[in-house]
């Protein structure tokens, strides 16, 4: 069983790859949906609301419709990343408002839409409730990205 301290350096540095410098734009790697998936995505990116949990939504580099961050990185989206790796077939997934979330032990932080035409993978930061977040993001998500 891992231990909560490493668990909580695992999220921190999942956060930290996601950010880059101190020039208010986040480095974040853009997945390159096709098809479908990048259609729902393009409908998700202008869905998404401009305050997540408080925080302001910013820029990322490199610019892309599949991507959305909020406040200095605390919540980081990416829409049309592949099926997590990690992910088996038996696992469970938490529904929350109709969405099912899939959490991957290894990375506590990262948390991944499931069973949808796109996959859209969440990294929150350990300040937030990852309910709470999935909350905000179940409509948009529910919206635009069809089963």
């Amino acid at each position: 069983m891992p231990r909560p301290a490493l668990l909580a350096g695992a999220a921190a540095l999942t956060l930290a790859a996601v950010m880059s410098g101190c020039s208010g734009t986040l480095h974040v790697d853009p997945p390159t949906p096709t098809g479908d998936a990048a259609a729902a995505c393009l409908k998700l990116s202008k869905a998404l609301p401009a305050k997540l949990q408080g925080l302001d939504r910013v820029a990322s580099e490199p610019a892309s419709p599949y991507v959305a961050v909020w406040g200095e990185g605390e919540i980081a989206l990416r829409c049309g990343v592949d099926r997590p790796a990690a992910m088996a077939a038996t696992d469970q997934v938490s529904d929350v408002n109709g969405i099912g979330w899939f959490n991957d032990p290894q990375r506590p932080a990262l948390y991944t839409a499931v069973n949808r035409v796109a996959y859209v993978e969440v990294t929150i930061s350990p300040k937030f409730m990852p309910a709470e977040v999935q909350v905000d993001l179940a409509g948009p998500i529910k919206a635009t990205v069809p089963e």
